[in-house]
């Protein structure tokens, strides 16, 4: 299947699966539970999970899948020669409690490289779609990073972990960032924070989510031209693609700045906790 047929596939199943969490949502018929005693998962994660795969299966039966709810083991994905990486719901939270910023996120990778991406956002009526190498639109138009050249003009977005006990030790980058950029805004969903940077609506955005969270949205802002990258170094044998720690995506010309930013903070953060 050529990459224009993939990519028009995923769009079309993230839609269908944007008209099933609508339909969720306005008829109230969803239940919920927690996940590793901290994450909020809804049936409808499950359902749509099951529905993508079931129409990629239809279509593309041989092909590998990762995805947050059915398939989240991870030890093939450095090597596949093609694998979906699949989130149902980007924002289940936002879902749960009635927020708009929720997405359906589908990307198809090769080799751990991540060569198309589909988010669809079906409660802000946005469809954001990437090939590499060809660039990246919403709703069908062209779309392109900020070129924000200063840091202290620029609107940074972020996210937090689920776990409680985990959320201290970013306070430090939180502060950096809130201390020298413009603002910082946290939706929720980190698929859409990514296309926001794609499309100008944020200069940059930091974060270290799982591989379902990013992938799409990955492409898709660096096919709008920013800059995406790690703030260290990934693990030997864990694709930059699909590795998604200390993630930075941002405007070309305030990467570096931000990136010594954040990790000054890091810095800080360890030798506050070794002093006696």
């Amino acid at each position: 299947m050529r990459p224009q047929e993939r990519l028009d596939l995923a769009e079309a199943i993230a839609r269908e699966a944007g008209e099933r969490i609508i339909d969720a949502r306005r008829e109230h018929s969803f239940s919920h539970h927690f996940k590793q005693g901290d994450e909020l998962v809804t049936d409808v994660d499950v359902a749509v999970d099951t529905l993508i795969s079931e129409r990629l299966a239809a279509q593309l039966p041989d092909e590998a899948r990762l995805s947050e709810e059915l398939a989240p083991e991870r030890d093939h994905m450095a090597d596949a020669d093609a694998l979906w990486v699949i989130d149902p719901i980007d924002g289940t939270v936002n879902f749960a409690h009635g927020l708009r910023h929720v997405a359906v996120s589908i990307a198809w990778a090769s080799k751990g490289e991540v060569c198309l991406g589909v988010v669809h956002a079906p409660f802000l009526g946005e469809t954001f779609t990437a090939l590499k190498g060809q660039g990246a639109w919403c709703n069908g138009k062209p779309i392109r990073a900020s070129h924000a050249t200063e840091l202290e003009r620029c609107l940074v977005g972020t996210g937090f972990p689920y776990r409680r006990d985990s959320r201290p030790p970013l306070i430090r980058r939180l502060m950096a960032v809130l201390t020298h950029c413009r603002d910082v805004r946290r939706n929720g969903a980190a698929a859409l924070d990514l296309c926001d940077v794609a499309c100008g609506r944020l200069d940059a955005y930091y974060e270290s989510v799982s591989p379902w969270d990013f992938a799409a949205g990955w492409l898709i802002a660096r096919e709008a031209g920013a800059r995406t990258d790690h703030l260290y170094p990934c693990p030997e044998g864990i694709p930059a693609d699909l590795y998604g720690e200390n993630l930075l995506v941002a405007s070309p010309e305030v990467h570096a700045e931000l990136a010594d930013l954040l990790r000054a903070a890091d810095a800080n953060q360890l030798d506050e906790a070794r002093e006696p």
